[in-house]
């Protein structure tokens, strides 16, 4: 029951961004997180090359996203999010969390409902560390 409760909110959310799917608001996310290599993000969110640059390639043409060499390194791009990124970014983090807090309001007890899903969250990067670390792209 967990599991379908998780993946009907990530569909759920993904309708609530509106302007932003949840696949490009994750990348996004990363970029004004300060990941700005390509290559960094394909390891953060376990992509392909190939769909990192689709996604790149969707995100410039949106004028959401810029891309600039990086010095003394030809094949690397540095990515950073555009005035229109930041502001559709915080639109639609703004459009799911109000979403979220809609759910969550109806739960028998919603300060603990959130603070489970920031505990889950939490455990989720820890989780993704030590497998960097360890290196497995699982």
């Amino acid at each position: 029951m967990a599991v379908l409760a998780a993946a009907r909110l990530a569909r759920i959310l993904d309708k609530a961004g509106g302007e932003l799917g949840l696949a490009h608001y994750r990348f996004l996310t990363l970029v004004a997180g300060g990941d700005e290599r390509a290559s960094r993000l394909a390891e953060r969110l376990a992509l392909g090359k190939p769909a990192v640059s689709a996604t790149v390639g969707a995100l410039v043409a949106q004028g959401l996203l810029a891309r600039d060499d990086v010095a003394g390194d030809q094949r690397a791009i540095r990515l950073q999010l555009t005035d229109e990124g930041r502001s559709v970014l915080a639109r639609t983090e703004a459009a799911m969390a109000a979403r979220l807090c809609e759910l969550v309001g109806g739960t028998d007890d919603p300060v603990a409902t959130m603070n489970a899903l920031v505990a889950l969250g939490e455990a989720v990067d820890r989780d993704l560390a030590e497998r960097r670390a360890l290196g497995d792209r699982r």
